[in-house]
């Protein structure tokens, strides 16, 4: 996730690529025509395009209305439960150091300051929700203490107090990196061995024999302490190298990467600037869409849209850089998401949250839908949806279901058909749909069975032909499902009905 700071600045820059939407006609984005438009789709079964690698998923971050007696804390997990993904990424993070961090203060005269107490319970309830299912840990915010800086850096003494300014400092205090490396082989002897042995000899216990597939090193390091690619490829080695002293089986992820990631990854990619034997199975990085803080729900849709496709050339460009220097490394875009205008004030003092509109969870929900499509057709493995919960203070409009209720919203529920229905092995193949503001891509699943992703762009309907569609079963999210799970149907005839920012799964009969 970004800081409140970093995401103004995004917008900043961004906001030269939008400009010229104000002057575009407002009637295009409001739900108003008397009859919905048509829109025709063309499907070449027999034309192949790519076949699938790609993963749909989410991650998790590390908040207080996820803790253990929260009002939504039951129906959140029972909601991911259910889901059943794989790559589930979970993330205590810097904004609750409380939450996030095993070692807040330095050892110090025999002494440390080890405690589990408050991350045990959400990394055990993740895991149990995951059970039988492959998870992503990311234990990304670094011990404050070792970084240098001019004073020691205070952290809240209430764990569900929001912080903003935790991460400090650009030097680690152990230029080795020995001391960061083994902080976090002791994080994953915790959960994987049963316990470690701390800084001073002493056995700490646990009992925690997890199995975690995964284990991301930092998150976001092109801004979170600044980090250059040389100096995080130096980080990811230590880490690398003690984290498998640990626990052997665990495949690292690299970077995490939150901003203009091509200088990174070029660097990072090449085996040359690692230390022998380190493997390089898998890189990350992240898309928000962000608007500039004055849009209108009318003129940002439009921008979600056009940062998406900028996004995908940038996601192409690494793909070859991945394919030139490290083709057996996979990728995971592990932090796909929309960012309000809203939210990109909420750290300023006295900020006042504004409700969401319901439509606002469609069109996000529409947009990853597209970003999964686009992914597969690139060849990345993972898409990971952010976040399960977002809430006033911790970036609200990323949020995949209510905070108030746990019930998940429209972006929960495109997850959902999105992972009921597509997935690895897919057969995409040559689909046309005009105009183009319904987006359409079929597939044939190693099963045999044809089926038709449609989402729709803009919030007013279209009325789409599909030849030979009459009943084909159909699992529909839109404006009128809402928080409610997907909507059932069969076809009729050869043609359904897509209302604002739908998404919709069909299954041809044959």
């Amino acid at each position: 996730m970004k800081s409140a700071a970093a995401v103004r600045l995004t917008a900043l820059l961004r906001a030269s690529a939008i400009i010229f939407l104000t002057s575009c006609s407002l009637k295009d984005s409001v739900a108003q025509p008397i009859a919905p438009e048509k829109v025709s789709v063309t499907v070449k079964w027999d034309k192949v395009i790519t076949v699938s690698k790609t993963t749909p998923t989410l991650q998790v971050v590390v908040n207080p209305p996820l803790r253990r007696g929260t009002k939504i804390h039951d129906r959140v997990f029972q909601a991911l439960h259910e889901l059943g993904a794989d790559f589930v990424r979970y993330v205590p993070w810097l904004p609750y150091p409380k939450l996030g961090v095993a070692e807040l203060d330095p050892p110090k005269d025999g002494k440390t300051s080890w405690d589990f107490s408050l991350l045990d319970p959400m990394m055990e309830d993740l895991m149990n929700a995951q059970a039988g299912h492959s998870v992503i840990i990311n234990f990304s915010t670094i011990p404050q203490w070792m970084f240098k800086t001019d004073k020691p850096v205070a952290y809240p003494s209430d764990p569900d107090q929001v912080t903003w300014n935790y991460e400090q400092g650009t030097e680690f205090r152990d230029p080795s990196l020995k001391e960061v490396g083994e902080y976090y082989a002791r994080l994953v002897g915790w959960y994987t061995q049963g316990g470690f042995t701390d800084e001073f000899g002493k056995r700490h216990d646990s009992g925690h024999h997890y199995k975690i597939d995964y284990w991301e090193v930092l998150n976001e390091v092109d801004g979170e302490h600044s980090m250059t690619p040389q100096t995080y490829t130096r980080v990811y080695d230590a880490i690398v190298e003690a984290i498998h002293r640990a626990d052997p089986k665990i495949t690292c992820v690299g970077m995490g990467l939150g901003g203009e990631p091509r200088e990174f990854i070029e660097y990072f990619l090449d085996h040359k600037n690692h230390n022998a034997g380190i493997p390089l199975a898998m890189i990350s990085y992240h898309f928000y869409a962000v608007p500039s803080s004055d849009e209108t729900p009318e003129v940002m849709e439009h921008t979600y849209w056009e940062q998406a496709d900028r996004f995908l050339n940038v996601v192409s460009y690494i793909q070859g850089i991945r394919e030139r220097l490290s083709p057996e490394t996979q990728t995971d875009a592990d932090e796909l998401g929309s960012i309000s205008a809203e939210d990109t004030e909420q750290d300023k003092p006295g900020h006042v949250f504004k409700p969401i509109a319901n439509s606002y969870w469609n069109l996000c929900g529409s947009l990853y839908a597209y970003l999964y499509v686009e992914l597969a057709k690139r060849g990345v493995e993972v898409a990971g949806e952010s976040q399960l919960v977002g809430y006033p203070t911790q970036y609200p409009s990323v949020s995949m279901v209510d905070w108030e209720t746990g019930q998940p919203n429209a972006r929960f529920w495109v997850l959902k058909v999105l992972r009921d229905n597509f997935g690895p092995g897919d057969k995409l193949v040559e689909t046309d749909s005009s105009p183009p503001y319904v987006y359409a891509q079929a597939f044939v699943t190693p099963e045999g069975k044809r089926k038709i992703l449609l989402l729709n762009k803009r919030n007013r309907a279209f009325d789409v032909a599909l030849p030979g569609a009459e009943g084909a079963q159909v699992q529909l999210v839109d404006q009128t499902t809402s928080f409610q799970p997907p909507a059932s149907s069969t076809l009729k005839g050869n043609q359904i009905t897509l209302g604002g920012f739908a998404v919709a799964a069909v299954t041809l009969a044959k």
